[in-house]
């Protein structure tokens, strides 16, 4: 259950004037009719699918669906690439659905976004992040529309519209932007316990990835698929990057919401411009469709629940490579619908009670984003596969309708169009004709909703203690930013409920106790697949920052070779621009470049001042370096943040001349070297297979 505040006998203030519907004590209808339950949706049973007769969640999602013009509601800021999907082939005992054939081909547009922000916020605010693909099949459209953490904050769509309210700006003074570091959104989550799941992701490296190319996916909810001879499976989709899944840290974040508040739109976009494309495979976990809708104790209609890997395995079924880029940002990537309703023979809904609120409300917000019903007209919405809906007119109809006879049945038309002969066997069903059994009408949910921390403790004791203490300091940060005491101390004692140490630390950090844990804390098997420290990754795409003087240029062509032949990225930083004796042009100056793009360093010294550096005229150049050789200071900064970042930082043997020294670095820290020229390359692959260099700043345990 939801943990609900006190009710005040009487206001504490007096109540201020406000328009019609504002002024009711109790919660109603928008025609005032009173509402005794807006946690939970109307459904066939406690675990039956949710009714349409449902008019409080109508009437709820349409109002929340139309509350902005024209941009997304969420997920308004986005990036999105065209690519190609194809079919290893092995789901034919599992899926009927046409693209999961041998060798299938098909055509996927994809659309990465951040929840909270407005179209204008930054990229790498701490936010869940959307990771919708839309499949162009021969049989129509299939929309994958997920996350890149794989539980959600509420159980039931009828809370969606409370979610969002708390986690958007303040309606009185309309900030903070695109961030959930504020009092509404920790007062839902502290209340609200189903969300602690999630906050609990979110609050991990997860919450900042370091790209939306090393961002994993996930379907969040349970689906259903269905083979040629009809047998039932339920599956968890997964998204698995090629290069592994990797974040920011926190000061990279801020840093890169000032100084490059698109950094991850102009990472995706020039990766495939540089035609390193982002790769993912497409897997399943396959889980018994045997009508009680759980497996090993998880709940799968829960969509705060996820299934650790070790229980049961992710297939894949399939490579994704996004290889183009949109054409035009606001005919592509902005109008662009999804809905997770887009389903294909062999792919069906869960009665999730989350997953069907959105069966509604996707379509319903597209009526008032893209003006009308008729947005499948639209390029970038349209199917691959022939349509006839027998719909008509309506807003920005594109299409002339063929036919006098848009009814069925009809003999004017000749009976056109037929209906699917299920029976013979030339279409498969769409939909799973699922058995449900005796049951009542009731708003309530099953007992085993009522787990909102285990799963949670599970995510924390299965990170590793660098990942932990980050998650500490999000925590920390996120309620340092709230001004009520009581939602802070709420959120704390919440924490009680997932790990002591982690409670206490972020108790202490703001000032508070902590509660006693309860003794009866579960103690999980912690899963290794939920850590992203540990593993080793391609490294193709991977930035590399070769940092010269215009008078110490002789082994840079040498060395941008070696680093693109291992598929790396090298962006050549000098003084000054323009390009070298080779004809290798200069991606960036000192005053332009900032650590944030690179994932390594490598310096050739020496690296004096430029005539430029001086603070008057660059207030990133601070002051002078405190070593025994002038550096330029603006180089001193982005290498001091690269170490900050654990970032490898790679020196040129007999050229760095004292060049660590004078930044104030120890030479053998971890992932610091100095190589001769011929080995930088294999240098850095070696080092960014690993990310960063965690090691660098140890923390125990």
């Amino acid at each position: 259950m939801t943990n609900q505040p006190e009710q005040p006998s009487t206001p504490a203030h007096p109540p201020a004037l406000s328009g019609p519907g504002q002024d009711s004590e109790t919660l109603t209808t928008t025609q005032g009719a009173p509402v005794s339950d807006t946690d939970h949706s109307l459904k066939a049973g406690e675990r039956g699918p949710t009714l349409l007769q449902d008019h409080h969640l109508r009437e709820k999602i349409m109002h929340f669906d139309h509350e902005r013009i024209p941009e997304r509601v969420v997920h308004a800021r986005g990036a999105a690439a065209h690519g190609t999907f194809v079919s290893y082939g092995n789901a034919s005992q599992l899926c009927r659905a046409d693209f999961l054939q041998p060798g299938k081909e098909t055509r996927v547009f994809v659309r990465f976004s951040n929840v909270v922000g407005s179209r204008g916020s930054m990229d790498t605010a701490r936010d869940t992040r959307g990771f919708a693909t839309k499949f162009y099949t021969e049989e129509g459209i299939f929309d994958l529309v997920g996350n890149n953490i794989p539980v959600f904050f509420i159980q039931d769509g009828v809370k969606f519209p409370d979610l969002v309210h708390a986690a958007k700006p303040h309606p009185d003074v309309e900030i903070p932007q695109a961030q959930s570091a504020h009092d509404t959104f920790w007062d839902f989550v502290s209340l609200h316990t189903p969300a602690q799941a999630h906050a609990m992701w979110q609050m991990s490296d997860r919450g900042i990835p370091r790209s939306y190319r090393m961002m994993e996916g996930f379907g969040v909810h349970t689906f259903r698929m269905v083979s040629d001879s009809g047998e039932s499976s339920l599956v968890k989709f997964h998204w698995k990057p090629a290069l592994g899944v990797h974040s920011l840290v926190w000061e990279e974040s801020q840093l890169a919401a000032g100084a490059d508040p698109d950094f991850h739109r102009r990472d995706l976009a020039e990766a495939i411009s540089a035609g390193h494309f982002p790769q993912w495979e497409l897997g399943v976990q396959i889980l018994p469709d045997n009508g009680t809708y759980t497996f090993e104790g998880i709940d799968l209609l829960d969509p705060t629940k996820f299934i650790p890997e070790e229980l049961a395995p992710v297939q894949a079924l399939g490579k994704m490579v996004l290889d183009r880029n949109p054409e035009n940002y606001f005919a592509q990537t902005e109008q662009v619908a999804f809905h997770p309703g887009h389903m294909v023979p062999g792919i069906d809904v869960t009665d999730d009670p989350l997953l069907q609120a959105r069966l509604f409300s996707y379509l319903d917000t597209q009526l008032t984003r893209l003006g009308g019903p008729n947005f499948a007209q639209i390029p970038i919405n349209q199917p691959q596969s022939p349509v006839n809906d027998m719909f008509r007119d309506g807003f920005h109809e594109h299409r002339v309708p063929q036919g006098i006879a848009p009814y069925q049945p009809n003999s004017l038309d000749g009976g056109c169009p037929y209906m699917s002969q299920m029976a013979s066997g030339e279409h498969p069903p769409l939909d799973f004709p699922q058995a449900l059994g005796d049951s009542e009408k009731v708003r309530a949910e099953p007992a085993s909703f009522s787990d909102h921390y285990s799963q949670a403790r599970l995510f924390y004791l299965s990170l590793t203690a660098q990942e932990q203490a980050h998650v500490q300091q999000a925590y920390s940060f996120e309620l340092g930013k709230c001004a009520d005491v009581a939602v802070r101390q709420r959120q704390v004692d919440c924490l009680t409920h997932i790990d002591q140490q982690l409670a206490s630390s972020v108790a202490e950090a703001l000032g508070l106790e902590a509660q006693r844990a309860p003794a009866d804390l579960p103690q999980p098997q912690p899963s290794a697949a939920l850590s992203q420290i540990g593993g080793r990754w391609p490294v193709d795409g991977r930035n590399v920052a070769v940092i010269f003087n215009r008078g110490n240029e002789e082994h840079v062509a040498q060395i941008s070779q070696d680093l693109t032949g291992l598929g790396m990225n090298p962006l050549l930083v000098s003084s000054k621009g323009g390009q070298i004796a080779d004809g290798l042009p200069i991606d960036r100056t000192y005053l332009t470049a900032r650590s944030i793009e690179f994932d390594a360093l490598v310096l050739i010294g020496p690296l004096p001042p430029a005539g430029d550096s001086s603070v008057a005229l660059d207030a990133k150049a601070g002051a002078p370096s405190a070593g025994f050789i002038p550096v330029d200071p603006r180089v001193s900064l982005l290498v001091n943040e690269a170490y900050r970042h654990s970032k490898a930082i790679i020196c040129i043997d007999g050229q760095d001349d004292g060049l660590l020294d004078a930044l104030g670095i120890v030479d053998d820290a971890p992932g610091i070297s100095t190589v001769d020229v011929g080995a930088v390359a294999r240098t850095a692959e070696d080092s960014l297979a690993a990310h960063r260099a965690w090691e660098r700043f140890p923390i125990a345990k």
